[in-house]
């Protein structure tokens, strides 16, 4: 059977003051009045049932997820008590589906992207079922054909079409996040697609590739697994979920996967589809301003409640509660306001909003995250 699986244990923390720890980024409500959460869930509708749809999240955001997603079965929300990286947070979902359906297959898919349109979207996943359907033993990723030379992406790097009917196309290589000058090269070769993050596999191979690789977290999952759907599940995952070792799973993965000799009768490496849509990675306010309305002077904000004066390119989020902003002769900042912090910086300095959340937690406690 197949399967969609969302991963949304992520913090946001680049989107502070708005996201915090108890309420993250994929739970507001920022694109037209829906969370990135049921965006993506609702993405996955008409290629799944809704009982075939998993989330992979914090424990303690159990609840709100449940009321975002009532159509999703409570028993397909797979709790992490912590967050500790993808391989992780892929890795439990994989032991729970192999658990509950031996001849599991799945994709996995982000909570924090916008992705038109769905149609297409979907053309793509069925293209990677297509290519695991005849090479059970690959890993798919997806690639996004890149636009401009992005410096805050990974890439992947095609080479040979896998070949046998398929639309897929094995990697070469994964490149971490480049300097502009390598972005702009690897643009302009047509040989790199924008690393999407998201995944098509087997669930008994990605398990297969996680103990090659990561043997004791690939045991201590199939550990959890085992008493998942028992009484004792909370016990087994507080047992062993700490141990993890946190790693994503680009790196624990993917990445030596990739390297795997080429075997034409069997492949068992890693492939990649493209996927021709419209994308955007929504991890920084820069971001998450393509998605809001603007000005004519390109000024994007959640409400009007603002005046700008000389100034463009800005963006401005704050509730709705009869709060004005004014701005006078600047452009490009990010303007953030919130009952209890406020966020001012340059979009070109957006990136860096971790460090400030990091810096007001050295100097304030957690009250603010």
């Amino acid at each position: 059977m197949d399967y969609g699986v969302i991963m949304a244990g992520g913090s946001g923390t680049r989107l502070w003051p708005l996201s915090r720890e108890k309420l993250p980024k994929q739970l507001l409500r920022v694109i037209g009045g829906k969370s990135l959460l049921r965006v993506s869930f609702e993405r996955l509708l008409g290629m799944f049932p809704a009982d075939r749809i998993y989330v992979c999240t914090l424990e303690q955001h159990r609840a709100l997820v449940l009321e975002e997603l009532p159509e999703m079965p409570a028993e397909n929300l797979i709790g992490e008590p912590m967050g500790r990286d993808t391989a992780a947070g892929v890795g439990i979902s994989a032991a729970v589906l192999a658990e509950r359906d031996p001849e599991a297959r799945f994709a996995v898919v982000t909570a924090d992207h916008v992705i038109e349109p769905i149609a297409d979207f979907q053309a793509c996943l069925k293209r990677g079922f297509d290519a695991i359907e005849k090479y059970p033993g690959v890993l798919v990723t997806f690639g996004i054909t890149p636009t401009f030379g992005h410096t805050g992406l990974g890439y992947v790097q095609r080479a040979s079409a896998l070949g046998g009917g398929t639309e897929a196309f094995c990697v070469k290589a994964f490149r971490e996040k480049p300097d502009q000058a390598t972005a702009d090269a690897y643009v302009a070769s047509g040989e790199y697609l924008w690393n999407s993050g998201m995944f098509v596999w087997r669930a008994q191979t990605f398990i297969d590739r996680l103990r090659e690789y990561l043997p004791k977290t690939c045991e201590a999952l199939l550990e959890i697994a085992k008493d998942y759907d028992g009484p004792n599940r909370a016990q087994t995952l507080g047992r062993w979920y700490p141990t993890l070792q946190k790693i994503s799973v680009d790196f624990a993965v993917m990445e030596p996967a990739s390297l795997r000799a080429p075997a034409p009768d069997a492949p068992s490496g890693v492939v990649v589809v493209e996927m021709l849509v419209k994308w955007l990675d929504v991890g920084s306010w820069p971001a998450l301003s393509e998605t809001l309305p603007t000005d004519a002077q390109k000024n994007a904000s959640t409400n009007a409640s603002f005046v700008a004066l000389a100034s463009g390119g800005n963006v401005l989020v704050q509730p709705d509660d009869g709060h004005v902003i004014a701005l006078i002769g600047v452009d490009d900042l990010v303007v953030v306001r919130t009952p209890d912090a406020t966020l001012i910086c340059p979009k070109d300095q957006a990136q860096r909003v971790k460090d400030a959340v990091a810096e007001v937690k050295k100097k304030f406690g957690e009250s603010y995250l």
